[in-house]
């Protein structure tokens, strides 16, 4: 017996203990973070499964995991199916599924610290009409039979100062105090990690690679504060930041303190919050008025301070990684490296800046077929040698105090020359990064309008990629961030309606993905800016590319390029070398002014 079959059969022993016939386990903590600490990581340690998306439903006599398309590949090799079904979302709902397999009159339980207040509605739709219910657990299940979950993290709250934040604490507090009385709240639940980062100006390191600290705010229509945390992860500096009027209080205090809210008008994110925080306030007799959190759209639309911050993150990160394309360039060809070891090289000369704080994700090291699997993670099993004659895929970043990085490269490893078929889409994936980075849009478009152009190419020759264009980006916060996304309006991922508006920062990364042999992505960050133009009827954005790091010319079709595309490529290579060369020097600097000569078409 497997350890992943033998944890999956001591969930069913501690379920049939606790009175339940099932139990639904997301990836989520009681933030819903996308990335989540150690102690959270409940359907990795149920199931192998490694992605930063997904949930499981387990049954007494049948179990199954749901992924989007972005994790196909990844959930079938790390996920025994002789033990789980794997079911697509959105194609297939869990609540959809439930209904189909959960036995009439079953007690399926889940956590309510995990799960937002409308999942819980939809699926006990779904089970009152099996005649089956949905329970509400007191503890997590997975937390009694996994013997050596971590303890959540006591790492210390740090400033972030304002000449990065463009904004001190007070000020911010004082927009959400204005929402709040504009709207007739009293109060708002601040239960985003990230959201609690950018209002209070603080930064933590209790989640891998996302600089956020484990805590809750309460924020009130007088501009103060309730901040609720581990009290040893304040030190003085921090109290000294926060102020009179931000109140230190405990975690434990945090369901007290909903529950004392009768009377009051309270503001909470239906999408951002759980549905145990709805619950508390229900119970203490609080009229509640869902509404997004207020903090959302602020944080997403930059300051110029937080904009220039970017840029000089960018640039110094496009240094580190051009370094390392020299680098793959004289070593890759010779066959001795893996995904890890080339991987471990690129974090070396992010870290070689002396700025670098952490990753912004576990880099994405895909060599060959791996690359297949957009959100591939290399491990000491799945890692794989990068074979001459074969794509490799790096998609990277960090965080710096100034900014947060995402940029994805597609490299041919000579020394043989690709196929006719790769450069045909890496060229058709080109297309559409230039299309995206070209666009011009008026005010109210949405991330969906868009996502047709980064497409068009691929559609053109009958292929397509499984994940969104583009999704926001923090500032020394979540690479991840909302509401803006590029993507599908069909793609089951929220933000592909939001309005883009100056300020924002998204990724630009169209893809192809041929299984069993290779994956194609090209990446760079892009700022929504305003656009003069002559005679204009209204107000028009378009794009300023942020990330500057040469992109490969080995795989490209020149004759698929028109002449703009061909002006695109020349003008976006001749800023790389602009902002890239004067932080290099000897062979690096030879190689990347050769990289980024004119494309010349053939």
């Amino acid at each position: 017996m497997s350890t992943y079959e033998a944890r999956l059969g001591a969930l069913r022993a501690q379920l049939k203990k606790d009175q339940l016939d099932g139990f639904v386990v997301p990836i989520c903590d009681e933030h819903m973070s996308e990335y989540v600490g150690d102690y959270a990581q409940r359907l990795g340690w149920l199931t192998g499964f490694g992605g930063s998306a997904g949930s499981a439903v387990v049954l007494s006599e049948e179990a199954a995991i749901f992924t989007d398309g972005r994790y196909t590949l990844q959930v079938r090799e790390q996920v025994d199916g002789q033990n789980w079904q794997y079911v697509g979302v959105p194609q297939t709902s869990i609540s959809d599924w439930l209904k189909e397999h959960a036995p009439a009159g079953a007690r399926i339980g889940y956590d309510p610290w995990v799960h937002t207040k409308g999942w819980v509605e939809s699926a006990s739709r779904a089970l009152k009409a099996k005649g089956a219910e949905l329970v509400a657990v007191k503890s997590n299940p997975i937390d009694a039979v996994w013997a050596d979950q971590p303890e959540k993290s006591d790492a210390k709250l740090m400033v972030h100062e304002d000449r990065y934040a463009g904004q001190n604490s007070a000020e911010k507090r004082a927009a959400v105090a204005e929402w709040l009385a504009g709207n007739g709240v009293d109060s708002t639940v601040i239960s985003a990690l990230d959201s609690v980062a950018w209002l209070l100006n603080v930064r933590g390191s209790d989640v891998s690679n996302t600089p956020v600290a484990l805590s809750f705010v309460l924020a009130h229509a007088d501009g103060t504060a309730d901040l609720f945390v581990a009290p040893e992860k304040v030190d003085e500096a921090v109290q000294a930041h926060l102020g009179n009027a931000v109140r230190l209080r405990t975690p434990e205090e945090f369901v007290p303190a909903l529950k004392a809210m009768n009377g009051k008008r309270i503001a909470v994110d239906p999408d951002r919050a759980v549905a145990a925080i709805f619950g508390a306030l229900k119970d203490g007799g609080a009229t509640i008025l869902e509404a997004r959190d207020p903090t959302i759209l602020p944080k997403a639309i930059k300051n110029p301070v937080e904009q220039d911050g970017h840029r000089a993150a960018q640039a110094r990160d496009g240094a580190a990684l051009s370094r390392y394309l020299h680098w793959l360039a004289q070593e890759a060809h010779k066959g001795e490296l893996t995904e890890l070891s080339a991987a471990a090289q690129l974090r070396a000369f992010r870290e070689a800046t002396g700025m670098l704080k952490d990753l912004s994700f576990d880099t994405i090291s895909a060599a060959g077929p791996n690359g297949a699997s957009p959100h591939y993670k290399v491990d000491e099993k799945s890692n794989r040698r990068i074979d001459p004659n074969s794509i490799y895929l790096v998609d990277s970043g960090g965080q710096y105090l100034d900014g947060t990085t995402d940029v994805t490269r597609t490299i041919w490893v000579g020394p043989g020359e690709p196929t006719a078929e790769m450069k045909d889409r890496y060229t058709r994936v080109l297309k559409g990064h230039i299309a995206l980075a070209l666009a011009v849009f008026p005010e109210g478009t949405r991330g969906a309008q868009l996502d047709t152009l980064a497409r068009a190419a691929l559609w053109q020759a009958g292929v397509d990629y499984a994940h969104g264009t583009g999704h926001g980006v923090g500032s020394f916060l979540a690479v991840h961030e909302g509401p803006q996304r590029i993507g599908k309006f069909s793609g089951g991922q929220a933000g592909t309606d939001e309005p883009l508006q100056a300020g924002m920062i998204l990724s630009n990364e169209p893809g192809y993905y041929k299984q069993g042999e290779y994956g194609i992505r090209i990446e760079n960050l892009i700022l929504v800016e305003e656009r003069e133009i002559a005679c204009a009827e209204g107000r028009y954005f378009g794009f300023e590319t942020l990330t500057f790091a040469p992109i490969d010319k080995a795989l490209v079709d020149t004759s698929l390029l028109t002449r703009d595309e061909l002006r695109w490529w020349d003008d976006y290579h001749a800023k790389v070398l602009e902002i890239v060369a004067p932080q290099l020097d000897g062979d690096a600097l030879a190689w990347v002014t050769e990289a980024c000569s004119p494309l010349a078409k053939g």
